[in-house]
């Protein structure tokens, strides 16, 4: 008996109740207190609000306030209450063997009860309460996965239950096969080496009867099938600083280790008890991979052109309330997933975009990590809502390679989309002029020496000023009809001559000039005329 329960009783007793009275009432009250330490938040505020209590606070708060309630106003009704309230989460319908005793000492009451079954029964009690025995989890339904068929129930979801208040818990189950199943099991193809199409696999989630469950593992799992430990898919690494890893919650293969006879197997689950819920299923599957399921996508689930014509005439559609016309939108040829061409488009019905992605790429990700999200929006992208796109898929056919981006008309036609730097490339080429290339290296009849490069002119030939010797003012035509080139004219002799063929006017300015000064090839400093 605890402290505080010995002290209600030596206090509440009463001199009409006898001593066997005040005994039983002692021993339901360490019960009830024990039941309270087990609740949770939304128990608590449960029995706290049905005796008039203040619900509100931290779970600490309202075990305290909870404690208090058993303690100063015990009654039939507060024990019923209580009772309730652990038998809803712990209800005691046979299924689950203990993988192990609990250490605890069990709390006996034959130093004060008479009774002779006062021993017998405490055995069955773990620190006055009466040992809470597993149940099939009523009502918890798992998500159907795409790529595991589910052929038979071999253990339904059940609850797993913690057998006392260590942080580590074991829970088993046992089940047969029979002599069906395991033919199946034999008789089943291989995957890959070593694994079948046909297979038992562990599942495990959150008990909740709302709505349907995803897979999700506790803390700490580890599973055991017939002593002999079995693989548990590990964490998948974070590439995002300060992200967690996280690990992939997914049906484990338990078939290498099991007993294909009329042998029982047996199942021990190791799970972390930091408050949540969790139960276990077993099943017997037919495994799917990522091609059978491309040739279930191409078989049941393909949108016509026609219709995909009409679901774009009704985004293109004219809404006179819309201040902000549509007139076409754009759809890119690029998978979002491999940034690859697109080889077989698939979008998800439910999405609002047009944008589709590759299905092929698509299933084999999902069949390495689950995830089922649509790679343009973010949003679940399920294997029942995917549809191959039919007109993108003609599309594809009727573009070339170099074609990454169409947009779609109001009509529902549609028109390739070119990249701006081709189309640049093109404008340029289509627009620049093509100028004749001028040698200068051919001697003239003056007797000056031929130049020592050639050049290709920035200009048409005939016309006034052509290359560096327009922007010097030389002559522009020779006699004979070629370009006039200055090649020893540069910046400084620009200086020197003040601007020298610029205008006409200063003829006199110029007549009164120096001589020319000699080049450094040892010519006099003159025109060169090119043909």
């Amino acid at each position: 008996m605890t402290d505080s329960a010995f002290h209600w009783w030596k206090t509440s007793r009463r001199p009409g109740l006898s001593r066997y009275c005040c005994t039983k009432m002692a021993a339901e009250l360490v019960e009830a207190m024990n039941m309270v330490k087990s609740f949770r938040v939304s128990d608590l505020q449960t029995l706290l609000a049905s005796m008039g209590r203040s619900k509100s606070g931290l779970k600490q708060d309202l075990v305290g306030r909870a404690l208090r309630l058993v303690q100063t106003e015990y009654s039939p009704e507060l024990l019923k209450n209580v009772r309730q309230l652990y038998e809803s989460r712990f209800p005691k319908t046979p299924g689950w063997l203990a993988a192990r005793r609990p250490e605890s000492i069990p709390v006996a009451y034959s130093s004060l009860s008479p009774s002779p079954n006062a021993t017998s029964q405490g055995a069955d009690y773990l620190n006055g309460i009466s040992k809470p025995i597993p149940a099939p989890a009523a009502e918890v339904k798992l998500v159907p996965l795409p790529f595991y068929q589910t052929l038979e129930t071999l253990l339904p979801p059940t609850e797993l239950i913690a057998q006392n208040n260590e942080k580590l818990q074991d829970s088993q189950c046992i089940f047969d096969l029979t002599p069906n199943q395991a033919d199946q099991i034999r008789n089943a193809s291989e995957l890959r080496p070593g694994i079948r199409s046909i297979q038992v696999v562990l599942r495990i989630c959150y008990t909740d009867s709302i709505g349907v469950q995803e897979d999700q593992y506790p803390p700490n799992i580890a599973v055991k099938v017939n002593q002999s430990y079995c693989h548990v898919p590990g964490y998948y690494p974070s590439n995002k600083p300060g992200v967690e890893p996280r690990r992939p919650c997914r049906p484990v293969n338990i078939t290498p280790w099991l007993h294909l006879s009329n042998v029982t197997n047996r199942v021990t689950v190791t799970w972390g008890n930091f408050g949540k819920r969790y139960s276990v299923a077993v099943y017997l599957v037919r495994v799917f991979t990522a091609s059978d399921l491309f040739s279930q996508l191409k078989l049941c689930s393909v949108e016509s052109a026609e219709r995909c014509r009409e679901r774009i005439q009704d985004k293109l559609r004219f809404d006179p309330e819309s201040e902000i016309a549509t007139t076409g939108l754009r759809v890119s040829l690029i998978c979002p997933l491999v940034k690859m061409r697109l080889g077989v488009p698939c979008r998800v019905l439910t999405c609002a975009h047009l944008q589709c992605f590759d299905a092929v790429f698509f299933l084999q990700m999902n069949e390495k990590k689950p995830t089922w999200t649509c790679p343009v929006c973010d949003k679940p992208a399920p294997f029942e809502l995917l549809t191959i796109d039919g007109l993108l898929s003609e599309i594809l056919k009727e573009t070339s390679e170099d074609i990454e981006e169409i947009e779609y008309l109001t009509d529902g036609s549609w028109r390739p989309i070119r990249d701006d730097k081709e189309r640049d490339r093109e404008r340029e080429r289509s627009s620049s002029p093509e100028y004749p290339v001028v040698d200068i290296c051919i001697p003239e009849a003056n007797g000056h020496s031929p130049a020592h490069s050639s050049t290709s002119l920035t200009g048409k030939s005939g016309s006034g000023s052509v290359g560096m010797g327009g922007a010097a003012g030389g002559p522009g035509v020779a006699p004979g009809g070629g370009a006039v080139v200055d090649l020893t004219l540069d910046s400084s002799s620009e200086e020197e001559g003040g601007g020298a063929g610029g205008d006409s006017e200063d003829t006199e300015d110029s007549a009164d000039s120096p001589a020319q000064k000699r080049g450094r090839y040892n010519y006099d400093k003159d025109l060169v005329t090119a043909y």
